[in-house]
């Protein structure tokens, strides 16, 4: 059974309680309209992305959780420890704490940008969700082109950025947003050649035909190693984690794009960082690592355990690295990553022409 299935039933068994009450009270006709099939599939949809969002959400906040402690852990201290088990709902309070601030927009901003760039930046990060199945069975959409609608939503993110930092009508927050748009263009061409060597030897853009195509063979990192490396590298680019958060430097722009974003809508787009890394590890796991594929557990277990081991290497590196210059970030991208994805692809041209895939 899948998701789809799984969450009509219970709707349908809501429904029908609700019915029962409806036709008990006397409200025959908005208990028909309420069983109707229209009705029916709407909220069955509606409620697949409740439960998407809720995952993705505890996902976040574990996240979230996993590198609080990492961190501590690689500077010799504790890390969260005081709310909750081990520290695990400090989040939940820093998120309150957050929600209780004043929210103030600047006098001269241009308010309408202003206010548009958090909801575009936010609801494409809760997008990605819709594409990312956690296993074969359990998945919101199996586009054909999967792979595309990702790498298209990833797209979006420049965007925002850039128009949030010219709409606070702060010279910081400009800065940060060219120099955010001029680093996640830069580093998209190699994320995208790097998807592409993974699509010529499984033949598909459908996330589910790769992970299938792994089991018959092997995981792909394996063919593909130059490929998983360059994509590692341009993720870590594209949610702008160190050593490339240069758009958020603290020591020169304050605190980038989003200087002038308070309140509740700065943890949203801080939350939204997580929801993009999320999605920058999935993704990396159902193209290199085998998808949701392993044995004895449930596959949904394992897809989110190699989520999270992949998510331990981007704070590795935060932990370990030190931030890059504007002149480096965009030298590796265009110098470095750029010619050794084009390598990659030949690489996987000659493995799908000789058929050892």
């Amino acid at each position: 059974m899948d998701l789809y299935q799984f969450t009509e039933g219970i709707v349908s068994w809501l429904v029908g309680i609700v019915n029962w009450i409806l036709n008990w009270v006397g409200f025959h006709g908005l208990a028909g309209w309420l069983g109707s099939p229209d009705i029916i599939k709407f909220l069955t949809l509606l409620g697949e992305s409740i439960v998407l969002l809720a995952i993705g959400f505890i996902v976040a906040i574990t996240m979230i959780w996993q590198e609080r402690k990492t961190l501590g852990r690689l500077m010799d201290r504790r890390g969260a420890m005081v709310v909750g088990p081990a520290g695990y709902f400090q989040n939940i309070a820093d998120g309150l704490k957050t929600l209780l601030k004043e929210y103030i927009i600047p006098e001269k901003a241009d308010k309408t940008a202003y206010n548009w760039a958090p909801v575009i930046m936010i609801g494409s990060s809760i997008l990605l969700l819709v594409a990312i199945p956690l296993s074969g069975r359990f998945y919101m959409s199996d586009l054909n082109a999967g792979l595309l609608f990702i790498f298209a939503v990833f797209s979006i993110t420049p965007f925002a950025i850039l128009m949030g930092g010219w709409a606070s009508n702060n010279k910081y927050s400009l800065i940060g947003g060219m120099r955010s748009a001029a680093q996640l263009i830069s580093y998209e061409i190699p994320l995208l050649l790097s998807m592409v060597g993974v699509v010529l030897l499984s033949g598909s853009l459908n996330i589910g035909d790769i992970v299938n195509a792994q089991a018959e063979s092997t995981w792909f990192i394996i063919p593909q190693l130059i490929g998983f490396i360059i994509f590692m590298v341009a993720i870590v680019a594209e949610v702008e984690r160190i050593p490339f958060d240069l758009p958020e430097a603290e020591a020169e722009l304050v605190e980038g794009w989003w200087t002038e974003y308070g309140g509740m809508r700065f943890g949203l787009l801080m939350l939204a960082e997580y929801f993009r890394g999320y999605a920058g590890a999935a993704v990396a796991v159902l193209l290199f690592l085998g998808g949701w594929s392993g044995p004895f557990l449930p596959p949904e277990i394992w897809f989110l355990i190699k989520v999270f081991i992949v998510f331990f290497i981007l704070i590795w590196l935060r932990g370990s690295l030190m931030r890059v210059r504007v002149d480096q970030i965009l030298n590796i991208g265009w110098k470095r990553l750029l010619p050794l994805a084009m390598v990659n692809l030949v690489i996987a041209v000659v493995f799908k022409t000789l058929g050892w895939f």
